[in-house]
């Protein structure tokens, strides 16, 4: 996925500033930067629930708005913070919806398996008749992953997939992020605002601040005390865990 000059301004002050990277196949790619930074501007454009002022968001050679919405869907997931429609569903519900870019409405016996795989490799068998707003928050996040997984695209947006998750189930939910990767092949970009999640389950992160990319890189690049204490206006020193360079700030 490739993104040139891409920019959206509200009341004519640019929110997103003519920004430039390549998003790699096949790995994780944390959003990380203050509130305002314009990450999730930046997710939205991606995702075309936001329309950019200016530049282009492309991949397969095609420019994003030239998918129509159905092919879109094909090849492209996210989940969002609202999914208050989606909490009305059964979890088996849930995962069908996965599967209506590809069934015209009408499941066929193929698609119920890779529904069914989906629940399963998702852990939700005895759960698949439950409502999502009966779930414990872990397991709604198990849900909507397993409606991804039914929806079978190469691209997964998650903004804020721990936000009000406890330290074990948001843990857990990173863990499920890293097996789309690295067991199913996603290309999964983030939004986070923990950046040790992000320094221990990404590839890449790219750094936001003040509307602009301040650093796109591995981990190891962007980890660093001089990029996260520019981008957060704090100090930060780095350690090192089980390889990783995570954060500390005083």
């Amino acid at each position: 996925m490739i993104i040139k000059k891409l920019t959206k301004k509200y009341n004519g002050k640019p929110v997103v500033d003519e920004i430039d990277f390549t998003i790699p196949k096949g790995k994780v790619i944390s959003f990380i930067g203050p509130n305002g930074a314009g990450k999730s501007t930046v997710m939205g454009m991606i995702s075309r629930l936001i329309e950019q002022d200016e530049g282009i968001v492309s991949f397969e050679g095609k420019e994003l708005k030239e998918w129509n919405s159905k092919e879109l869907a094909k090849r492209l997931a996210i989940l969002t913070q609202n999914n208050a429609t989606q909490m009305k569903l059964t979890v088996k519900e849930l995962v069908t919806f996965g599967r209506f870019p590809y069934s015209n409405g009408n499941t066929t016996k193929e698609d119920e398996e890779i529904i069914e795989r989906a629940i399963q490799y998702m852990e939700l068998e005895e759960l698949k008749n439950r409502f999502i707003d009966e779930l414990s928050g872990g397991q709604r996040q198990r849900a909507f992953i397993a409606m991804v997984i039914a929806q079978d695209t190469e691209y997964v947006l998650l903004d804020e997939p721990t936000n009000n998750l406890d330290i074990y189930h948001a843990t857990n939910m990173m863990k499920m992020v890293r097996k789309l990767c690295d067991e199913l092949g996603k290309t999964v970009i983030l939004v986070l605002h923990e950046i040790n999640y992000a320094a221990f389950y990404s590839d890449y992160i790219c750094a936001f601040k003040d509307g602009k990319v301040a650093k796109f890189g591995t981990v190891k690049e962007v980890m660093t005390k001089e990029v996260l204490s520019d981008i957060y206006r704090v100090d930060f020193e780095i350690q090192e865990v089980e390889g990783k360079p995570l954060s500390i700030y005083y």
